[in-house]
């Protein structure tokens, strides 16, 4: 079942699955009403439970959330399931992390603009893959600050802190995108069929953070093949399901090119 699109109900997919299969699952699901699913129900609760079961000890899930906003209030669907993956399921959360837009929609008058959506990380137990992105340039020198410590005799020794020092340090975890039109968040004209993508380089990011070559990643609510893009070129195994055919034709039809590719590096 491994590397291929299954066009059915995720529940149906992970089915099939033994326990402890998938090393990471980036997905972002159909929450609220913020997206039209075609009509299919979301069985938030059952999904969860099957993603504890076919995740791997150490493996992470990714789970990309936002809320709507409904009688001047935001509906918190986004914590309530965080609350129930970690205190019903078993995971641990991770991190959160924040996923900022460069484009936003109006919102009522009395508001700010909302520019972002939730990344939260789940693990099962802890992580056993952590590759950090180092894109941020450092803003200190190779020494940084001084540090006392009193010797055996009694007497204080000062030393200066010589902490490891490389020109581009770890990211922090709110990472914006350029999202909109054709070539911000993918250049697959296809794509854009779908109605709710999400950045190319948010999900490749994600991949190459909580997964190595070879590893399983799983998406449960595939949709345009995002995940699945990444997954080829970087290497990683994967799985897709997807209930609704025509975005499961969309996704094939948009990773046909890079079925031959066999590697970005």
């Amino acid at each position: 079942m491994v590397n291929k699109i299954w066009n059915e109900d995720c529940l149906d997919t992970m089915l099939r699955m033994p326990d402890n299969l998938i090393d990471l699952t980036i997905t972002s699901p159909p929450y609220d009403d913020l997206r039209d699913y075609k009509g299919y129900s979301f069985k938030f609760e059952e999904i969860a439970k099957e993603l504890y079961r076919v995740t791997k000890e150490g493996g992470v899930i990714v789970w990309v959330v936002g809320d709507s906003t409904r009688d001047g209030s935001e509906s918190l669907s986004s914590f309530e399931q965080t609350i129930y993956f970690v205190k019903q399921c078993g995971f641990r959360l991770h991190d959160t992390m924040i996923y900022q837009k460069s484009g936003f929609s109006f919102p009522d008058l009395n508001r700010y603009y909302q520019v972002f959506e939730y990344m939260f990380i789940y693990s099962k137990g802890t992580p056993k893959t952590f590759n950090p992105i180092m894109d941020r340039k450092n803003l200190w020198g190779s020494n940084w600050g001084k540090n006392t410590h009193r010797q055996k005799n009694g007497e204080l020794k000062q030393k200066t802190i010589k902490p490891d020092y490389n020109l581009m340090g770890r990211r922090f975890n709110i990472w914006k995108y350029s999202t909109g039109g054709l070539g911000m968040s993918s250049n697959d004209k296809i794509a854009y069929n779908h109605p709710a993508i999400f950045p190319e380089r948010l999900a490749n990011d994600h991949i190459i953070s909580w997964s190595n070559e070879d590893d399983l990643v799983y998406d449960p609510f595939g949709g345009s093949g995002t995940v699945v893009k990444g997954c080829i070129l970087y290497k990683r195994n994967w799985i897709m399901s997807e209930i609704s055919k025509e975005y499961c034709d969309i996704a094939q039809k948009r990773i046909a090119p890079y079925l031959t590719i066999k590697t970005l590096f």
